[in-house]
């Protein structure tokens, strides 16, 4: 027997006959016509649910699906490769932490106006927050400026990587992004050290970094003109 044969079978049970669309919703919970008196219902059934009435176990809805930001990273090409491809690599594709929304930047021009249309348009635009990978040449490197500061004009979450590859200095400071640095100071920017990035650590600061109110931005430094 079909579905819809048992469905049948079983309305006509309660005294149910078709056509149903001369029953209401309510009415067919009770077992009367639309233009008859609801009260107690014909059949003495009151507000019976309808599953229950036709012996169907209630329908448990699946848990909602966590949100995955889509999230862009930036870091120095040449220097940090396999840095980079091992954090996309354990979080973006193992873990489902975000959506790693990187692209391999290599525009054929030299028009910096071009490649920094590209970096609004390409790389920042989609995403909800920017991790910088901070290894040892980082700081040097202008498009990572542009990319923090495409970051920032979005208002989008900003966040630093402390590579292992990161030498400290004697009173225990590194070279970072100016930029970078500019909205830790603020306490806008959220940082994190590499060996401390455990999926859960990951998950947290990215949503302290989407949370940080805009008004801490401080995006007044001049944009970076070269590498060096």
């Amino acid at each position: 027997m079909s579905n819809d044969d048992q469905l049948t079978a079983a309305l006509a049970a309660l005294g149910i006959a078709q056509p149903y669309s001369e029953y209401s919703l309510g009415a067919l919970v009770r077992g009367v016509r639309t233009d008859q008196p609801l009260e107690g219902g014909l059949l003495g059934l009151g507000a019976t649910p309808l599953n229950q009435l036709l012996g169907i176990a209630p329908q448990i809805p699946p848990p909602p699906r966590p949100i995955k930001h889509k999230v862009f990273i930036s870091y120095h090409h040449a220097g940090d490769q396999w840095w980079y491809d091992k954090f996309a690599e354990f979080f973006a594709e193992t873990y489902e932490v975000f959506s790693d929304k990187s692209l391999q930047r290599a525009y054929d021009s030299d028009n910096d106006a071009y490649a920094r249309f590209q970096i609004r348009s390409n790389d920042i635009k989609g995403s909800s927050c920017t991790i910088v990978l901070c290894g040892a040449a980082t700081h040097q490197r202008k498009y990572v400026d542009w990319e923090i500061k495409a970051t920032l004009d979005m208002r989008h979450g900003l966040i630093g990587v402390w590579l292992p590859t990161l030498p400290p200095h004697p009173n225990g400071g590194t070279d970072k992004p100016a930029r970078l640095q500019d909205n830790i100071d603020s306490r806008y920017a959220k940082s994190i050290r590499w060996d401390a990035a455990t999926v859960d650590n990951m998950k947290a600061t990215i949503e302290a970094a989407l949370a940080s109110p805009a008004i801490l931005i401080n995006n007044s430094r001049p944009l970076r003109q070269r590498n060096s």
